[in-house]
């Protein structure tokens, strides 16, 4: 979409252009300076990074707890037992790719560059790993109740905020 505002430049490329500016502004600044050794471990004293297999095990303690609560409270004639299979399914939806993420993020890079290339690499993995989970959720458990699956899921996917709280934040 063309605006005319603004000599006919396309929005996409004025905003582009607005960010670049700000952020050239910003790095040019010279508000910063170098840490020392003693700075840069007081620091990590007073926000320490907290482990990625912290946030895969409270998500699968979270899961169970679901899955628990869905054996106790769903009482539709036996199908207790067929939402609580799901509500474990869904854990495992959440649980399975965050632990494949976790451990391509706890390997080593060489670089800035290679970091965020395995960042990306790792979550189009983990996007990829649980939608295949959910496709083939159907087949995999009999008599599948989507609600009790996609609720646990969704509340095992917020311990990703909570990592936020950890910290001390």
């Amino acid at each position: 979409m063309i605006d005319s505002f603004d000599h006919g430049q396309p929005i996409a490329k004025r905003a582009f252009k607005v960010i670049a500016d700000s952020i050239r502004d910003e790095s040019n600044d010279g508000n910063y300076k170098a840490l020392t050794r003693e700075e840069a471990q007081a620091l990590r004293v007073k926000q320490p990074m907290i482990s990625p297999w912290r946030v895969v095990g409270a998500q699968a303690a979270v899961g169970l707890i679901c899955v628990a609560a869905t054996w106790i409270f769903v009482r539709t004639g036996g199908g207790h037992q067929n939402a609580a299979w799901s509500a474990l399914y869904g854990a495992a939806a959440v649980v399975i790719p965050s632990a494949l993420l976790a451990r391509g993020m706890t390997k080593r890079a060489d670089s800035p560059t290679a970091a965020a290339m395995g960042l990306m690499f790792w979550e189009t993995m983990k996007i990829a790993v649980a939608i295949a989970m959910l496709v083939i959720a159907a087949r995999v458990v009999p008599h599948l109740n989507w609600p009790a699956l996609l609720v646990t899921m969704v509340v095992c996917s917020q311990m990703n905020w909570f990592a936020l709280l950890w910290r001390g934040r």
